[in-house]
């Protein structure tokens, strides 16, 4: 199980500059809060925003 595992990380560490982000978890604590980042920036992504539009354009027709 555990060769299995090694052999699939090794195929995935082979693509990784097709992913967005890269994270070694060489520290916990340092890792755990890299990924709360990652989250949070995503989270704010304007497609991922629902009623921002709706609210840019109240504000424009307010200003």
């Amino acid at each position: 199980m555990i060769a299995g595992r090694m052999a699939r990380a090794a195929g995935e560490i082979s693509h990784w500059a097709e992913y967005d982000y890269v994270l070694v978890n060489d520290d916990l604590e340092d890792c755990l809060s890299r990924l709360k980042i990652i989250l949070a920036a995503e989270r704010l992504k304007r497609q991922r925003q629902t009623g921002l539009s709706e609210f840019v354009r109240t504000l424009m027709a307010e200003a």
